[in-house]
């Protein structure tokens, strides 16, 4: 257990998940669990998440489709400790969280699903006190080509990548995907509310896919004063996604 000046103890997917992190820094938001719920895994399949922070994307993957393995890369060792110390609290033995930078890290290993929620906000602005929330947020020129290439080429053929990316990047991002001969893309809209324009998306594109590009209805995040009944499904109940990518 991590001590409690270190980290919060808390949970996600309605408690479904025992999650520890930082008490400062940077910290979970719905994101990953957003993206966990877009991934079309089956039991048996292998995993790989990039900058996983403290587990909450694979995490949730596993608590939804139980038999899964993965590895996550974190380029921060307090936060991928963190990660290992969660998957033990949540009998998670075939996950496992390593320390590195994505790019870097091309391996041997294929994978079967792919999947990020990236660094993406720019290098402008007031620089955050924390060096560790100001690495889990900034995106550097080319981030996501980067990223996409080195997740891309650890896929197998028929396997999906999964991004979370703000909309002014996905440009750079279907060009990217296209580079590596993935293909089938689908892109689902984060509404934070009825009539107001999605600022995040998510896109989701097959190694080796010919099917069209899709603009799926997307999803309403907030009603009233909490969140819709489609997103609580999702971050309470452990609900799916449907993203349907043409392959």
């Amino acid at each position: 257990m991590i001590s409690a000046i270190d980290a919060t103890d808390g949970t996600l997917l309605g408690g479904r998940v025992r999650y520890a992190q930082p008490a400062t820094g940077f910290r979970s938001g719905i994101e990953p669990v957003l993206l966990a719920a877009a991934i079309p895994a089956r039991a048996g399949q292998r995993m790989l998440e990039a900058g996983s922070g403290a587990g909450a994307g694979l995490l949730c993957l596993a608590a939804r489709v139980p038999g899964i393995a993965g590895i996550g890369i974190d380029i921060d060792p307090t936060l991928a400790g963190m990660a290992n110390t969660n998957a033990a609290a949540n009998d998670c033995g075939d996950l496992r969280f390593v320390v590195g930078d994505i790019v870097g890290m091309a391996g041997q290993e294929k994978f079967d699903h792919a999947f990020a929620n990236p660094p993406y906000h720019p290098e402008a602005g007031t620089p955050s006190p924390s060096a560790a929330r100001a690495v889990a947020k900034i995106a550097a020129p080319g981030l996501f080509g980067a990223w996409i290439g080195a997740m891309a080429r650890q896929l197998r053929g028929g396997g999906t990548l999964s991004f979370i990316v703000p909309v002014t990047a996905i440009p750079a991002c279907l060009a990217a995907v296209g580079q590596m001969g993935c293909g089938s893309c689908c892109l689902l809209p984060l509404w934070p509310r009825a009539g107001r324009k999605a600022k995040l998306a998510i896109l989701q594109t097959v190694r080796g896919g010919r099917g069209a590009f899709q603009v799926l209805p997307g999803l309403i995040l907030h009603e009233g004063s909490g969140f819709s009944a489609s997103a609580e499904a999702i971050l309470r109940d452990a609900a799916p996604l449907t993203m349907h990518p043409s392959r």
